[in-house]
């Protein structure tokens, strides 16, 4: 007899004996995480929830056997952005806590492949750590990506649609992120107001100092955002179109399928003890210790 788990991607539509069938199953979850943060006068305070959640509502509809999307952790890391109206913070360490609260919630139900899929830049370190730890503090295995790097898998794809600058057209609210919210959400744009808006330091051209989505120097300053923009636009959204958000779209969506069945039936890497004699107390973190 089937089970609803095989057909419903959707973590939070399932019931609990369901959630044991797609344990069984061995589903990939996906943890889209987001911000509630300000993005210019043209868009609204919800694109980093609306985008990662798209992409990994789309990847569930095509992988409904093998994958399971939670709903959106919707409150991250935004501290430098409370100059602007709206945006709302959460404390990095109980933003880590919740993450890693839910990621083991999952493993100790039995789910061993989790991913992060995020959708706001400054909580990738808060993320990162929180992936690690679930590594090491759970038997299961969590991986981070932001949305916007499933886009750099093929070299060819960025080159294809962008025309905004290098660096800094793409950063914030920009070329990027209105075309890929004019596709998803397209009612919600307020596309009279949608404008320009200039990184200051990137305007030094320092080999060290600049940021974009994709990239940054190797000693970018990060500070309070008003510092260095007076609109909380960082880039080109004069260049966004609804076009290029349906490519970057399915591109994410694509690419992040294709991840799912790299990872899915990847055997987990093993560790080895290289203490000559075992230790004889537990590590002092909360990691698991090594099984003999």
């Amino acid at each position: 007899m089937s089970s609803r788990a095989e057909t419903e991607y959707r973590y939070e539509k399932l019931t609990w004996p369901e959630i044991n069938d797609a344990v069984d199953l061995g589903k990939v979850c996906i943890i889209p995480v987001g911000a509630v943060e300000q993005h210019g006068p043209h868009l609204p305070l919800d694109v980093d929830l609306v985008c990662p959640g798209g992409v990994a509502h789309g990847a569930g509809q095509e992988m409904t056997d093998k994958i399971l999307v939670l709903p959106t952790i919707p409150y991250g890391y935004t501290g430098h952005v409370m100059d602007f109206p709206g945006t709302i913070n959460t404390h990095y360490e109980t933003f880590i806590r919740q993450v890693l609260d839910v990621t083991k919630s999952l493993a100790y139900h039995g789910f061993k492949k989790i991913i992060l899929l995020n959708g706001h830049g400054s909580n990738m370190p808060n993320l990162d750590l929180a992936a690690r730890r679930t590594n090491l503090e759970t038997d299961a295995e969590c991986v981070l990506a932001a949305w916007w790097q499933l886009l750099t898998v093929d070299p060819e794809f960025i080159p294809s649609w962008r025309e905004s600058k290098f660096p800094g057209g793409c950063a914030h609210a920009g070329e990027l992120e209105t075309s890929m919210y004019m596709y998803l959400d397209g009612d919600n744009v307020r596309t009279d107001l949608i404008k320009n808006g200039v990184i200051s330091f990137n305007e030094e051209e320092s080999p060290f100092n600049w940021v974009d989505v994709f990239s940054a120097g190797p000693a970018t300053l990060v500070s309070w955002t008003s510092s260095y923009s007076d609109t909380g636009v960082l880039g080109e959204a004069e260049l966004a179109t609804a076009e290029k958000g349906e490519r970057v779209y399915r591109e994410a969506v694509k690419q992040l399928c294709a991840f799912v069945n790299y990872f899915g039936p990847r055997p987990k890497d093993q560790r080895g003890r290289h203490q000559r004699h075992a230790p004889t107390m537990p590590l002092p973190w909360g990691q698991r210790p090594i099984e003999d």
